[in-house]
């Protein structure tokens, strides 16, 4: 089998080929009749040696040589119409299947990858047309037929096979456009299905590996609060930070295949931002002291309660602090959020992320938002981690109506920042919101 067979679009374009060929063959046949009826024998047998090329050029195409195929077809098509249009002179308006001619090569070709065949052969049928009318219609013989006669018997049949020609072409070309997108519209449904499995099998995966996970985790709290002997002290701390690892891990993957299979939806709830804050303070703390490192938080005191989605908040936020840790090995990781701009109903704010770390490269600052890559081998190599935690602060972000930046060098730090514009909460809604919560209680 040739490769043009394997590729979906060369077979299609085969079957064109093939089809186009044999329509244009039949014209041909056509043509030989008629030359013989009003005398034109020189016509007529040059129509009857096409009649046979064009079915070579449909054998070859079935066959998947498509190539050489459209090469012959198109020069044995501007060719035929030009000497048929010469025999048969200005009345019989047979140039006007250049523009059948003309439009055939955006069909055939590819624009992409074949742009230089389009533009010859588009070219070609316009050059011919032009080169007829400069030359009276006498490009291949001064002694074209009677005029009356091209007149009355060849223009009718001339105009009627453009159109038809015209028809053909659109309807054969509506009909593939219309499978096309059936199948496009069928391969989505299936991907969709398949996503769908796929994260309900996650889902289901999750609930399974996180129950006996936590189970490992909170006896390996147990086991630490037990006063262990000296030489149990560090396995029970490698037990605990490879479950925690793997916890965080299962909820990235988890998280970023939710996000591909269904569109995230925000649930916006009154949150006071500078409280929420503190608590991400508390999670992270430990971290920065065994490394050796500060955590600095500014946030602004007067920023008002806003409607927030707090849970994909602190999952943005959480994802760019523990980044920021695991990349900075000496000096400090800094949150800032700053108010920038406040009018009746809304805030602005400035959310940033900061760090004295190793920093990223300016040729891999793009691939870190993609899923499952990292700036370097070097860098999955010696820090670890899944290379989710950014394509998921992106999303979420994105749905939030803002886009991270980014500000790195090497060796230098990075700066993760963006802002969003938020409504403010009224009283109201604070009061209803922390009754909610009493009641809960």
């Amino acid at each position: 089998m040739s490769k043009a067979n394997k590729n979906p679009t060369s077979k299609r374009l085969n079957k064109l080929m093939y089809t186009i060929s044999l329509l244009t063959g039949g014209l041909a046949l056509v043509c030989t009749i008629i030359g013989f009826i009003l005398g034109l024998n020189s016509l007529a047998y040059y129509h009857l040696v096409t009649v046979f090329i064009y079915i070579y050029c449909a054998f070859i195409s079935k066959k998947g040589n498509l190539f050489y195929s459209r090469i012959i077809f198109f020069i044995l098509l501007n060719l035929g119409i030009t000497t048929t249009a010469s025999f048969v002179g200005r009345a019989g308006s047979v140039e006007y299947m250049f523009l059948y001619s003309l439009a055939l090569p955006f069909s055939v070709f590819s624009f992409k990858t074949e742009k230089r065949f389009v533009y010859f052969f588009s070219h070609l049928s316009g050059v011919l047309w032009i080169t007829l009318a400069i030359t009276n219609f006498k490009l291949f013989t001064n002694t074209p037929i009677d005029p009356e006669i091209a007149l009355t018997y060849i223009y009718p049949i001339s105009v009627l096979c453009t159109f038809l020609m015209v028809v053909v072409q659109l309807s054969y070309f509506s009909i593939l456009g219309v499978k096309y997108y059936t199948n496009i519209r069928n391969k989505k449904i299936e991907a969709l299905e398949a996503s769908m499995a796929k994260s309900s099998f996650l889902s289901t995966m999750s609930h399974e590996i996180r129950t006996p996970l936590n189970a490992v985790i909170g006896l390996s709290h147990i086991l630490g609060d037990n006063e262990p002997r000296e030489d149990q002290i560090e396995n029970i701390e490698a037990l605990n930070f490879s479950g925690k690892s793997l916890l965080g891990l299962l909820n990235n993957v988890l998280d970023f295949s939710k996000m591909q299979s269904t569109s995230i939806e925000l649930d916006n709830i009154p949150t006071d931002i500078s409280t929420d804050i503190k608590q991400i303070e508390k999670i992270h703390k430990a971290a920065c002291i065994r490394k050796g490192i500060s955590l600095k938080l500014e946030i602004d005191d007067n920023i008002p309660f806003v409607w927030l989605d707090l849970v994909r908040f602190n999952q943005v936020i959480n994802n760019l602090i523990s980044n920021a840790i695991k990349f900075t090995d000496k000096g400090q990781v800094s949150l800032i959020i700053k108010k920038k701009k406040q009018v009746k109903e809304t805030v602005t704010l400035h959310i940033e992320v900061k760090d004295t770390g190793i920093g990223i490269l300016k040729n891999k600052q793009k691939t870190i938002w993609k899923a499952f890559a990292q700036a370097s081998n070097t860098t999955n190599r010696i820090y670890g981690g899944t290379g989710l935690g950014l394509p998921i602060v992106k999303s979420i972000v994105t749905v939030m109506g803002s886009k991270v930046k980014l500000i790195s060098r090497k060796n230098k730090g990075s700066r993760f920042y963006f802002t969003l514009t938020l409504k403010i909460a009224s009283n109201e809604d604070v009061g209803i919101t922390s009754e909610k919560k009493s009641i809960t209680l």
